[in-house]
C-alpha cells in the first residue's frame, strides 16, 4: 500500500484547552493555565492519501491515551463538555458582533457559479459580481490547467472502454472547476448581499454541520451565503478553508486547493496570528505534500494554542514525511498528553508501526476503535486495523476490519482499495478488480489506478494489458492535475513511472523527492528508481535505508532483494526475498510473482 499520511482522516473537534483529570474542576493558577481559548476547530486530512468530521461533544466524555497500557501508564481524563460548548457558542457570538457591520464587501469565495449535474458533468460560471482574472507574473496557472487539461482529454480519447472515459471525465471536470479556483472568485460579494445583513448562521453553528459528514457541498455553499452576509467574520473564512481542503480531499480534485489557500489568507487577514487559520493552512500544506510548510504553520498554531488538535496531528504528520522519526515520535507523545482522541491515537500507532513495533500500534489502534463515537470514526479507525493486519500478511483479520469499515459507511474508498488488496492476496482476483473498479471512477487517484493496472496484468485475459496501460496513463493525468493544483506529485510519479512508465522520469521525480525529504518512502522511491535505472550499487545504501528502521513493509524488502541480486549479493537477496514473502505474501500479484521467480533462479544457482 502507498504511505499513509491520514488523509482520510476523521476530523476532529474543538480545541478547548487540555483534558482535566477524572473528577477535577478546571485547573487554578496554582496548577498551571489553562489552554487558550479556541474557536470551532475541524481537522482535516492531510494530503493524498481520504468529508470532513467533527466531534460536537457527543462522543464519550472519558478520554484514555493510546500508550496505556503499553508501558506510558493510564490516565483517565473527563472533559466538562456542557462548559466548552457554552464558551465556544460565547465566542462565536462575540466574533460575529466585533467582526460585522463594516461597510466593506470583501473577496468571497463562491462556489454558486458551479453547478455540478454529475460527477462527470459540470456547469462552471462566475458567480455575480465575480471578476475573472488572469494569470499573475510568472509562470501562469492557467496554462498549466490547460496542458493538463489536454492530456486528460488525449487519455480519454485512447480509452478502449467506458471506464476510462468516466474517469477521464472527472479529472477534466476537475480542471474546469480550476479554472474558479484559479482566479475567477476574485470580485466582490454576490450582488444583493450586503454585509453586515444578518441572513445566514453564525459560523460557529454552520461548522458542525459543514464538517460533520453531511453534505459537504451544501455546507460550503452555506458558509458562503453566511460570508455574503458577514465578510469579516475570521473563523467563517479559516471554515471555508477547511471545507475547500476537506472537498478537494474526498474528491481527488486538488484545483480546490488554491480556494482554501485564499479563504486561509483572507481568514489570516482579518484576524493576524488566529490558531484556527494558522492550523489550517498546516493541514493544506500537507495535503499539498508541502511538509516543511506544514511544520512551520502546526507551530506557529501550537504558539497560539498548544492544545490545538489540529495542529497537534499536523505536526506529527509534517514529521513523519520528512522522516524525522525520533521528534515524531515525541510529538504523538506529546498530543497523547495534551489531546487524546481518534486522530491523535491514529497518529501515535502509525509512528509506532514505522519504528517496528506492531504489537503497541495494534493496541492503540483497538483503544481508538473502543472510543470511537460515530460512523466516521469507526470507519476510519477500522481501516487503519485493516491496513495493519494487510502489511503483516494477515489477510483474513484485514477483511475483517475492512468489512466493519464499510458496515460504518459504505462508500469510504480507503476501506474499499483496503478491500480489493486483501481480495487479491486471498485470490479472489474478480472481486478485487470489481472493487477497485468502483473506487478509481470515483477517485481516480494513483494508489489504486496502479493497483487495479497490475490486478489486469496478473489477470491476463483479452484487452486487460490495454486496460492496465489506460490506469497508467491516468496516473500522468493525475500528477498534472495534482501540480496544478499546487500539490508535490513527485513520490507518486517516482513509484508508477519505475515500474510501468519512463524509469528516466520515475529517477528526476525520485531525485527531487529525495532532496525535499528523508523518509523511509522516499528512501525506497529512489532505490527502486536508480534499480530500474541500472545503477543498483547507488540504490543499495538508499534500500537498505529504507529497511533500517524496523518498518515492516514487503514491498520494501521485495526491491532490496532484488536490488541485492543486482549486485551479487546473492546470499542476502535470498534473506531479503523470503522475508518479503514470508511477511505478506499478496503484498503485490505482480510483486510476489517476480520474487518468487528470483528465489527459484538463485536456489537453482547455488
Amino acid at each position: 500500500m502507498p504511505p499513509r499520511t491520514n488523509d482520510h482522516a476523521p476530523e476532529s473537534g474543538r480545541d478547548t484547552g487540555p483534558a482535566e483529570p477524572a473528577g477535577l474542576s478546571a485547573p487554578s493558577a496554582s496548577t498551571g493555565a489553562a489552554a487558550p481559548p479556541g474557536p470551532t476547530n475541524a481537522r482535516p486530512g492531510t494530503g493524498d492519501r481520504t468529508g470532513a468530521r467533527t466531534d460536537t461533544g457527543s462522543g464519550p466524555a472519558t478520554r484514555t491515551r493510546a500508550g496505556a497500557g503499553t508501558g506510558a501508564g493510564t490516565r483517565a481524563r473527563a472533559e466538562t463538555r456542557a462548559r466548552a460548548e457554552t464558551r465556544a457558542r460565547a465566542e462565536t457570538r462575540a466574533g460575529v458582533k466585533t467582526e460585522t457591520g463594516a461597510g466593506t464587501k470583501t473577496e468571497t469565495e463562491t462556489g454558486t457559479g458551479v453547478r455540478t449535474r454529475t460527477r462527470a458533468e459540470a456547469i462552471v460560471r462566475p458567480g455575480p459580481g465575480a471578476e475573472v482574472t488572469g494569470p499573475g507574473p510568472g509562470a501562469s496557472p492557467s496554462g498549466v490547467r490547460t496542458a493538463s487539461l489536454r492530456r486528460f482529454a488525449a487519455t480519454a480519447h485512447r480509452s478502449r472502454g467506458a471506464h476510462l472515459t468516466v474517469c477521464g471525465a472527472l479529472l477534466a471536470v476537475a480542471m474546469t472547476a480550476g479554472a474558479v479556483a484559479g482566479g475567477g472568485d476574485r470580485g466582490g460579494s454576490p450582488a444583493g448581499a450586503e454585509a453586515g445583513t444578518d441572513t445566514a448562521p453564525a459560523a460557529g453553528a454552520l461548522a458542525a454541520g459543514v464538517l460533520a459528514g453531511g453534505d459537504l457541498d451544501a455546507g460550503i455553499r452555506a458558509l458562503q451565503s453566511h460570508l455574503r452576509a458577514q465578510p469579516r467574520d475570521v473563523s467563517a473564512w479559516a471554515n471555508l478553508g477547511l471545507a475547500y481542503v476537506e472537498q478537494a480531499r474526498t474528491a481527488g480534485d486538488p484545483s480546490r486547493y488554491p480556494q482554501a489557500e485564499r479563504a486561509f489568507d483572507r481568514s489570516l487577514a482579518l484576524g493576524s496570528g488566529n490558531e484556527q487559520a494558522l492550523a489550517g493552512r498546516a493541514a493544506l500544506a500537507a495535503a499539498r505534500h508541502d511538509f516543511p510548510g506544514a511544520l512551520k504553520y502546526a507551530d506557529r498554531a501550537l504558539e497560539q494554542n498548544p492544545y490545538s488538535e489540529r495542529a497537534l496531528s499536523s505536526r506529527i504528520d509534517a514529521l513523519v514525511e520528512l522522516g524525522r522519526y525520533d521528534e515524531a515520535a515525541e510529538a504523538a507523545d506529546t498530543a497523547d498528553d495534551r489531546r487524546p482522541g481518534v486522530p491523535v491515537f491514529t497518529r501515535y500507532a502509525y509512528v509506532r508501526e514505522l519504528r517496528g513495533d506492531v504489537r503497541t500500534a495494534r493496541e492503540a489502534l483497538e483503544r481508538a476503535l473502543d472510543g470511537a463515537s460515530g460512523p466516521a470514526d469507526v470507519a476510519y479507525v477500522a481501516t487503519a486495523l485493516g491496513q495493519l493486519a494487510w502489511n503483516q500478511g494477515d489477510h483474513e483479520t484485514a477483511l475483517t476490519h475492512f468489512a466493519r469499515a464499510l458496515a460504518a459507511d459504505e462508500e469510504y474508498l480507503p476501506a474499499l482499495e483496503g478491500r480489493a488488496r486483501a481480495q487479491a492476496a486471498s485470490g479472489d482476483l474478480a472481486g478485487a478488480i470489481g472493487t477497485l473498479e468502483q473506487v478509481v471512477v470515483r477517485s481516480p487517484l494513483p494508489g489504486p489506478l496502479v493497483a487495479l493496472g497490475e490486478l489486469y496484468e496478473a489477470r491476463g485475459a483479452d484487452g486487460d494489458r490495454t486496460k492496465a496501460a489506460d490506469q497508467y496513463a491516468l496516473v500522468d493525468a493525475h500528477a498534472a492535475l495534482a501540480r496544478a493544483g499546487g500539490v508535490n506529485a513527485d513520490l507518486d510519479t517516482a513509484l508508477a513511472a519505475a515500474d510501468h512508465g519512463d524509469p528516466e522520469a520515475a529517477l528526476r521525480a525520485a531525485r527531487a523527492e529525495w532532496d525535499r525529504r528523508h523518509s523511509v518512502h522516499t528512501a525506497d522511491a529512489l532505490a527502486w528508481a536508480l534499480h530500474r535505472n541500472g545503477r543498483s550499487e547507488e540504490a543499495l545504501p538508499h534500500a537498505r535505508r529504507a529497511t533500517a528502521t524496523g518498518y515492516r513493509n514487503a514491498v520494501f524488502l521485495h526491491h532490496r532483494g532484488m536490488i541485492e541480486r543486482a549486485t551479487g549479493r546473492d546470499g542476502d537477496a535470498r534473506r531479503s526475498l523470503t522475508a518479503a514473502l514470508e511477511l505478506n505474501p499478496g503484498f503485490s500479484l505482480l510483486g510476489a510473482r517476480e520474487a518468487r521467480a528470483a528465489l527459484e533462479d538463485l536456489e537453482a544457482a547455488r
